[in-house]
């Protein structure tokens, strides 16, 4: 067996996730995504912690993208500051990768223990963010909100953005996203 060709991440990324759709994410075995790429489980076991974090593994990367953007966005208010992050982070999601996400989403609905986990990134996201207003100045209550509000709108327009039949960028989904949390917010002010 071939154990060191190069592209081996990607490789076992790609068919782990054709067996979780084909097949369903539990009863697909590390060692069948190995061997249908032609490698060993212990092979997997460099590249991925466990059978989960081939849908997981990239977390860490957005996660820094959306503090970095905050970082270096020009001063603003908070929801200044996320529309910022909001655009900065799309360019994870290129069009070519619309597909794979939208066959990620529908593993992680069909499996309780994944939709926590996704749960869990994303309060850890939360948090990240959090902390990335603060360091630019943001009070509490004020970055705890924009924050929530962030990862409220980049999930939303993230399930838009893999619906059937969608076609904008994701940058355009989470810009119009954005303008409706506005308007809603806006709509709701007065009591």
């Amino acid at each position: 067996m071939v154990r060191w060709e190069p592209g081996a991440t990607d490789r076992l990324r790609v068919a782990a996730l054709e067996l979780y759709v084909e097949q369903g994410f539990e009863q697909t075995t590390v060692g069948e995504i190995a061997k249908s790429v032609g490698l060993t489980e212990r092979t997997f076991f460099r590249h991925f912690a466990d059978k989960k974090e081939v849908l997981f593994d990239g977390q860490d990367q957005l996660q820094q993208a959306f503090v970095d953007a905050i970082a270096a966005a020009p001063p603003g208010p908070p929801l200044s500051l996320i529309a910022t992050a909001l655009t900065e982070v799309t360019g994870f999601f290129p069009e070519e990768r619309r597909t794979w996400s939208r066959q990620r989403h529908q593993v992680i609905q069909a499996n309780q223990p994944l939709k926590e986990r996704e749960l869990l990134k994303l309060a850890g996201l939360t948090t990240a963010i959090t902390e990335a207003l603060r360091d630019r100045g943001i009070k509490d209550p004020a970055a705890t909100l924009a924050a929530q509000t962030c990862v409220t709108v980049f999930s939303v327009a993230f399930r838009q953005w893999i619906a059937d039949g969608e076609t904008r960028s994701l940058a355009d989904v989470s810009r119009d996203t954005l303008a409706e949390f506005k308007i809603l917010a806006l709509e709701t002010a007065e009591p």
